[in-house]
């Protein structure tokens, strides 16, 4: 008897339920992810329902939200503070159009920053990294999606260690699902808290310790900061480049990054994203205002550096889910369209939305040179697929695609435009790294990082294997066929 009336009651319910995810689903979200999230609901609606009801919402809401409006409010006090660039330095138009749009989506305007090294290579990176630890006198503030204790990262750890003993104070932040699947990681915990190192997990999920965070939304951003003077930013996560897999180094699989060192007003930008990384997972509130006007009345900070070589206007722009605009999308779409010449894009995960494809494929038809850096392999399944599905209209646009050599894992995540413009850091091209992730990137121009970024594409280029549009044609049904429905579930966010 009750059979039927319960069966009729979930009917009803379930349609209710469809109507509704029709007109709320799309809120704010791009086209084909509303597609994706419509299609798995309205006809798989036992999947559906709970997994958008965990991972489906655009947007962070609650103390996170709030910390993030409160931090722009604090950048936002010192506004007119931030130094201006020199009157002599050369913007166009079209580029301080996009240097106003980051400032309006970030608070985070341009300054002058000093570029003192660029790190292809993961060892002399570390080697650097602890050097400039061990010269810290007030603090260090190290954030990382990935961190582990290893032979590779032995150095910098040793050099916290030192730091801490002396009494500086040293502050970690580390994502605790990007890192706690590595070797060690009990001890490492264990150690840090040992040498007297204020550490905290990024995005817990620790239910049972009443600590949850939605898992799809991590922290990915990378960054090394020294007595608010000098920086490491860029994708290098602290690991060993094989990341610690025996199987990885058997088959000669190591990731390639590159990161850069800062020094100068830019710094105090990452100064103001620690910090508020910092209050989000700790509650203690740095003293960043006092800070930020201390180094910006300082007579260290020189803006006429009477043609320093290394000196480029900068801008930090954020992103994640606390900037529900997206700032890297638009940043990285804006830079497109405004190529004349040449952009070289390379990613390791390249998923591009309907504004970036458009962009992309749209400069390659008006004669700009685009050139595509990817892996000629993938470290996941998903999304290697996915990004093998846009080949075919990439290469059809004229897109150049250079794949980098497998078994190795091009990591490097950069943009340039017209060998003038640039902007490095963690985030990759895809709707992960726009909406899910928080990820830093650095723009620049008419200095001399572009210019070694130039160089590193011309060396990436004399490595890698151009894939034609004749030898992509010669892939299999079933190959387009996995490529196709990875894509798809791609859009799911």
């Amino acid at each position: 008897m009750w059979t039927p009336i319960l069966l009729g009651a979930y009917t009803v319910i379930e349609y209710v339920l469809k109507v509704i995810a029709i007109g709320t689903v799309p809120e704010n979200r791009r086209p084909s992810s509303s597609q994706a999230w419509l299609l798995l609901i309205l006809f798989i609606p036992i999947v559906g329902f709970p997994l958008y009801w965990l991972i489906g919402s655009p947007y962070v809401r609650g103390r996170r939200a709030e910390v993030q409006r409160e931090a722009d409010k604090a950048v936002a006090r010192h506004e007119d503070a931030w130094p201006a660039l020199d009157p002599d330095t050369q913007i166009d138009g079209q580029l301080a159009t996009i240097i106003e749009m980051n400032a309006r989506l970030t608070g985070l305007p341009c300054v002058r920053g000093e570029y003192t090294g660029l790190y292809p290579d993961t060892a002399e990176l570390f080697e650097e990294m602890a050097r400039e630890i061990d010269s810290a006198a007030d603090h260090v503030h190290l954030e990382m999606y990935i961190m582990a204790r290893d032979p590779a990262t032995e150095v910098v750890f040793a050099a916290l260690e030192r730091a801490a003993a002396r009494g500086v104070k040293v502050r970690v932040l580390l994502d605790h699902l990007g890192s706690r699947k590595y070797p060690g990681w009990r001890e490492f915990k264990r150690r840090l808290t040992a040498a007297g190192i204020n550490w905290h997990l990024m995005m817990p999920v620790l239910p049972l310790r009443g600590r949850w965070r939605r898992p799809d939304l991590r922290n990915h951003r990378k960054m090394l900061v020294i007595d608010s003077a000098r920086a490491f930013m860029g994708s290098h996560n602290l690991i060993h480049p094989n990341y610690d897999s025996a199987k990885n180094e058997r088959i000669g699989r190591h990731w390639h990054d590159l990161s850069i060192r800062v020094g100068g007003p830019v710094v105090m930008q990452l100064e103001v994203v620690f910090a508020t990384d910092w209050f989000a997972e700790t509650g203690e509130q740095l003293d960043v205002e006092d800070t930020l006007a201390r180094v910006l009345a300082s007579e260290e900070v020189d803006l006429d550096p009477d043609g320093v070589p290394d000196d480029n206007p900068m801008q930090l722009v954020p992103s994640g889910p606390g900037h529900p605009t997206e700032p890297n999308r638009h940043q990285f779409v804006a830079l497109i369209h405004a190529a004349r010449r040449r952009v070289t894009i390379t990613s390791p995960y390249f998923v591009p939305d309907e504004s970036l494809l458009t962009a992309i494929s749209g400069a390659a038809y008006r004669g700009v040179e685009v050139e595509l850096f990817v892996g000629e392999s993938a470290d996941q399944f998903l999304v290697g697929h996915a990004q093998r599905s846009y080949y075919r209209a990439l290469l059809e646009a004229g897109v150049r695609i250079h794949l980098f050599p497998a078994p190795k894992i091009l990591h490097s995540k950069y943009v340039t435009v017209d060998d003038r413009i640039a902007v490095i850091g963690s985030s990759n091209m895809d709707p992960r790294s726009f909406a899910l992730d928080y990820e830093i990137m650095l723009l620049t121009f008419g200095g001399s990082l572009v210019a070694d970024l130039v160089a590193n594409d011309a060396e990436y280029r004399t490595i890698s294997h151009e894939l034609t549009l004749k030898e992509w044609e010669s892939q299999g049904v079933l190959s387009r066929y996995v490529d196709n429905v990875c894509r798809l579930t791609s859009a799911l966010m």
